[in-house]
């Protein structure tokens, strides 16, 4: 059995590290390599794993490129992943004060050198040992200024230069660099309490935007229970906004069609709290979780359907004897989640300049379908997770300029910005048919 194959270990630091070289070898996604973790790990080290795991994907660019003018030929990925979370240790020991952070870096390198006997051999610890004492000076460079070129910002804050360099071309030096500064930093955890009847504890944190909480670190026993009672969902503030411009209303009929896993779906029907909701997506993995999140909806009526809009869904609607026509209809398309990327740290490493060509071909061909199954005087809500105006604007001006964009009027937009509004990025646009 291979290194990259062994059973994970229990303990945080070398779980971290077999799933790293994993990450390095296979490319897989992160939430995927946070499920390899084990089941029976405790609460603590699994948060700490998922710290280092997220961390070292998180700034892999800026790691990566340091380790690169340190070592000549890279060594085997279990021996880099090593390299990669000392390296994120490193960076994190750089933010303490001067006195602290020379202890720290001693431990640091001890630790890796250890753990590198275990993970790889006593060969490639003696190189760790080398490579990892002169690291921590090489990724501790100083912040470069707004108008930098895009290759020291996409070092630093490892972010693409083709990425950073379309943002400047949208956004403007300064805002870019908030941008990247707001990506490199852990996502905060955000709650939606569900049970109005009741107040919520004090340990969850008001904050601007009604109905939802910050979630201290920490809490996970006391967490759970509610999340399992349904008296929150864990949910960030970004996504009220398609669904506060949607304005369902009790008794009428809604449909959303990209559904998964459900969260705009559940706080669609807490919003209505009766009439009927039908959420569509395709089948697959996600879709138990919507189904768990959909036995939530209290007294909506609520229909599952598995379809794929772009194929035409108003068969299978007739076949379940569902209405064709709708009040409401959200389609939150599946989009390039440049708004979400604190969330989805590994989002930058795969996107390619060619998906923003790619995307809205399709984000298009889905709003011609989502234009046809509303109601006459209905509304149509077009989102995204993007903040990219070819995933945004350009696609809503398209289908206004064509044949089926005639019968309606854009009545309401919101466009919502990380570095402005402090949570999640996106766009949504309210369409009404005439």
């Amino acid at each position: 059995m291979s290194a990259l194959h062994e059973p994970i270990p229990s303990t945080a630091w070398p779980a971290a590290a077999r799933l790293i070289a994993r990450w390095l070898d296979q490319h897989e996604r992160a939430d995927t390599l946070l499920d390899g973790l084990p089941k029976s790990m405790p609460t603590t080290e699994r948060a700490r794993a998922q710290h280092l795991i997220l961390g070292v994907i998180r700034h892999f660019g800026r790691i990566d490129a340091a380790l690169a003018r340190l070592v000549a030929h890279p060594p085997r990925f279990s021996t880099r992943a090593v390299l990669f979370v000392a390296g994120f240790e490193l960076l994190e020991a750089a933010n303490t004060s001067d006195a602290e952070s020379d202890g720290l870096v001693a431990k640091i390198v001890h630790h890796a050198v250890e753990q590198t006997k275990a993970l790889a051999s006593p060969a490639e610890a003696r190189l760790v040992n080398a490579v990892a004492r002169k690291l921590a000076a090489a990724v501790a460079q100083p912040l470069p200024v707004a108008d930098a070129k895009p290759e020291e910002l996409a070092e630093y804050f490892s972010h693409p230069a083709w990425l950073i360099q379309s943002w400047r071309a949208q956004f403007g030096p300064e805002s870019t660099r908030a941008l990247l500064e707001w990506n490199q930093k852990p996502a905060t955890v955000h709650a939606r309490w569900r049970d109005l009847a009741s107040t919520p504890p004090d340990f969850l944190k008001p904050t601007p935007w009604a109905g939802f909480y910050e979630v201290p670190s920490g809490r996970w026993s006391e967490i759970e229970p509610l999340l399992k009672s349904g008296r929150i969902y864990l949910q960030d503030p970004s996504t009220r906004l398609p669904v506060e411009l949607l304005a369902p209303q009790p008794n009428e009929a809604v449909i959303d069609l990209c559904a998964a896993p459900g969260g705009k779906s559940l706080l669609i029907a807490d919003t209505m709290k009766t009439g009927r909701l039908v959420a569509v997506d395709v089948p697959g993995a996600r879709i138990d979780r919507l189904k768990e999140n959909l036995a939530r909806a209290g007294a909506v009526d609520v229909a599952l359907v598995q379809a794929d809009v772009r194929e035409g869904i108003a068969p299978v609607l007739r076949e379940h004897r569902l209405p064709e026509k709708y009040d409401a209809v959200l389609l939150d398309v599946p989009c390039s989640n440049t708004g979400v990327m604190r969330h989805r740290v590994d989002v930058k490493w795969r996107l390619q300049p060619g998906d923003f060509k790619k995307h809205p071909q399709q984000q298009l061909s889905m709003l011609h379908a989502a234009a046809r199954l509303v109601s006459l005087q209905g509304r149509l809500v077009y989102s995204s997770c993007s903040i990219d105006r070819e995933e945004n604007e350009h696609v809503v001006r398209q289908f206004l300029a064509g044949k089926a964009g005639e019968a309606f009027t854009l009545d309401a937009s919101v466009l919502s910005y990380p570095w402005t509004d402090h949570h999640d990025g996106g766009a949504a646009f309210r369409l009404r048919r005439k």
